[in-house]
């Protein structure tokens, strides 16, 4: 075995048993607060802003960015017109709780619903009225002709649901979930970041995807290898993790919207002990009217990413195209017997 493959190998040995590490906690202790973990830690990481910090770094001189992180929130990616544009605490309480009472209700006849607010980990909401702060209306610079195939497609699929399985998500197929980069949703929006010397790994908590960085300078794939979540290429700028990553492929169903000629740049910034400011710009310009970029804030968590075993009996896709015909087939029998 060749010294640089002994040592690619040593390096993702070292990444892969970090991950592994994980401490069980003591039975029987009381949680000190019943509020979501993602809402606590954003809480704890606001509180820790004010204080004095100094970067820390890896045995190797690298800025230290290793832990469990959070990009929970429940602030929409755009704004819409009738958004404030202050959200205070108060409003965003009211907010959650009037969401979780509606995650809490009973489900509509005909309707199996889903699990109820316990299970979710939303976060909370920021004080802007979106996480896009540039354009500085906040709002998604979404071409027109792109809004409208989108909304096409969204009321054919109403219609007609699952023909197949490829006009399921590819969160449904269990392929991919927020994507790179991602945007939060209800709950699993944690990322787990390892380092090792050249190298930093990302371990995105839904659907287990890990997303390996070199930061050596070798180029991207060539053109024609397309991936769902990219290629992806990082640098250091100061204490700045900097993470460009395109050759996405024409499947990848972004939440933003996108394309296979997405770019993406995205920076991680710690700013104190327990917390990281991460922003991405978005250029698409098959997609998109201008460049757009999120910022999130990024809270540590006291705890561990636990496997997600998506598509290990992913009996739900079996259970949607199933469905599907059966409901065909009841429509049929209906219309004769209508004749």
């Amino acid at each position: 075995m060749s010294r640089r493959r002994f040592t690619s190998a040593g390096v993702i040995a070292v990444v892969v048993a970090a991950m592994s590490m994980v401490s069980i906690s003591i039975a029987g202790q009381a949680p000190t607060d019943t509020r979501a973990p993602a809402a606590v830690a954003l809480d704890k990481a606001k509180a820790s802003l004010g204080t004095a910090y100094t970067q820390p770094k890896t045995p190797w001189g690298d800025p230290d960015m290793q832990g469990v992180w959070s990009y929970a929130t429940t602030t929409p990616l755009s704004r819409s017109d009738e958004t404030k544009s202050i959200i205070t605490d108060e409003e965003a309480e009211a907010d959650e709780a009037e969401v979780a009472s509606r995650q809490d209700a009973p489900p509509r006849p005909g309707d199996t619903g889903t699990y109820n607010n316990f299970w979710f980990d939303r976060g909370k909401k920021i004080d802007r009225p979106s996480l896009i702060i540039d354009p500085p209306d906040g709002k998604l610079p979404l071409k027109p002709e792109v809004a409208k195939r989108r909304a096409d497609r969204a009321a054919y699929l109403r219609e007609r649901p699952a023909d197949s399985y490829l006009d399921r998500s590819p969160t449904d197929r269990c392929i991919m979930y927020h994507g790179v980069p991602p945007l939060p949703s209800g709950y699993s929006n944690t990322y787990q970041i390892v380092q090792a010397p050249g190298l930093v790994a990302i371990y995105d908590e839904e659907i287990h995807h890990i997303r390996m960085i070199p930061l050596d300078g070798r180029p991207h794939l060539p053109e024609k290898v397309r991936l769902w979540n990219g290629d992806s290429r990082g640098r250091w700028e100061g204490n700045t993790l900097v993470v460009e990553t395109r050759n996405f492929n024409d499947k990848t169903v972004l939440r933003y919207q996108g394309s296979s000629n997405t770019h993406a740049v995205e920076r991680f910034k710690r700013v104190s002990a327990d917390m990281i400011d991460y922003q991405y710009t978005i250029t698409d310009p098959t997609v998109f009217t201008r460049p757009f970029t999120v910022a999130i804030p990024m809270p540590r968590r006291d705890d561990h990413i636990y496997e997600y075993a998506c598509h290990e009996g992913n009996y739900a896709l079996v259970g949607i195209l199933a469905g599907a015909r059966a409901q065909e087939k009841a429509a049929e029998q209906a219309a004769k017997k209508a004749k």
